[in-house]
């Protein structure tokens, strides 16, 4: 978005879908190990950028938020009872508002802005597109996971 420095991208959804199909360790580990190939040059963010900076720079703390956010949220859907569609909303949601929280501290702090210049180009601008992200998360979670309970491959996610 021209006004942001803040960049539109989809690793939003991939790191919702690690947390439901991996699970808060693997899920976890293979963010780590997205942000560590990123880290190291390899052009895996967005516009095709890689390199330390892009932690260390004003939006890297969408990045860093990665990790708290796919922790909880695969340790909130591997609880016991299957996961229902509230459920995986809600772990979603919160693994967006911890993005959110991580990414605008970042923001503000390496900007020199204040909390609304973070809201007006980290946060507000994202929403509707982010929950877009998160409705799309939610349905292929929850379609290839009773896909693969219908065809009783269930257990290729249970052992996480």
């Amino acid at each position: 978005m021209p006004f942001s420095p803040v960049p539109l991208t989809g690793q939003v959804v991939g790191v919702l879908l690690a947390a439901s199909f991996l699970g808060s360790r693997a899920g976890t580990l293979s963010i780590i190990a997205y942000l560590l190939l990123g880290a190291a040059g390899a052009p895996v963010f967005s516009l095709a950028r890689g390199g330390l900076y892009m932690l260390a720079g004003p939006t890297g703390g969408y990045l860093i938020g990665f990790i708290p956010a796919v922790y909880l949220a695969g340790w909130i859907l591997e609880q016991p009872g299957r996961p229902t569609v509230y459920r995986t909303t809600g772990a979603m949601l919160i693994a967006l508002g911890i993005i959110y929280s991580f990414g605008g501290i970042q923001l503000g702090l390496m900007m020199r802005y204040t909390f609304i210049q973070v809201m007006l180009s980290g946060i507000i601008p994202f929403l509707i597109p982010d929950l877009f992200k998160v409705a799309l998360a939610v349905f292929l979670s929850i379609q290839v996971k009773t896909s693969l309970h219908n065809s009783r491959l269930g257990h290729v996610l249970e052992n996480k």
